[in-house]
C-alpha cells in the first residue's frame, strides 16, 4: 500500500506515519511543500530507528505524483466524504491520501475525486482524528481486506 501526505505540518505525525509505513511494508509518499525539515529532531524521533527501512519518496506536487502512477487508484481521505473507509475494496498498490492537519486536502481535489473520498465516522461534533491514528486505521483496514500481504500474523506465544 502506499500513503501519501500532501504538505504535513507536524513533524511528530509524519515520523509516526513513517514508523507505520515502515512496520507495514507501505512505501511513504510526502508531498511538499513540507511544514518542517527533514532534519527535525521530533520527525527523527517519532520515526524511531526506521527510517533506513522506509521505502520514502518526496515530490514537489501532487501533479507530478499522479504523473508517475497514472494507472493507479487514489483514495483521499476527508472528514467531508459520505462513504466510509470500509466500504471500499482495497488493492495492491492504491495509494491513500491525506491532507495537512489544518486544513486537509484542497477542495478542488477532492470536488475532482468526490467516487474516491473516503471518510472515518466519528462524532458530528467534533473536527477530525489526529492524522497518524487517522493513516494507520485506514491503512490497516486495507491491510487487512489483503490478509495482510507479507506481514507476520502470529506472534510468539502459542
Amino acid at each position: 500500500m502506499n500513503i501519501v501526505l500532501i504538505e504535513p505540518e507536524i513533524p511528530q505525525n509524519t515520523g509516526n506515519i513513517a514508523r507505520t509505513c515502515a512496520v507495514t511494508r507501505s512505501s511513504l509518499f510526502l508531498v511538499g511543500p513540507l511544514g518542517f525539515s527533514l532534519d527535525n529532531k521530533y520527525l527523527k524521533r517519532a520515526g524511531l530507528d526506521y527510517w533506513d527501512k522506509l521505502d520514502i519518496h518526496y515530490y514537489d506536487s501532487f501533479t507530478d505524483l499522479l504523473k508517475d502512477y497514472p494507472d493507479r487508484t487514489f483514495y483521499f481521505a476527508t472528514t467531508k466524504a459520505r462513504k466510509c473507509y470500509t466500504e471500499v475494496s482495497y488493492q495492491y498498490n492504491d495509494f491513500i491520501v491525506f491532507g495537512k492537519e489544518t486544513a486537509g486536502l484542497p477542495e478542488s481535489l477532492l470536488q475532482n475525486n468526490l467516487d474516491r473520498c473516503i471518510r472515518i465516522p466519528m462524532g458530528g461534533e467534533l473536527r477530525s482524528l489526529n492524522l497518524s491514528n487517522s493513516a494507520a486505521i485506514i491503512l490497516y483496514e486495507a491491510l487487512r481486506q489483503l490478509d495482510f500481504p507479507g506481514l507476520e500474523k502470529g506472534g510468539k506465544f502459542t
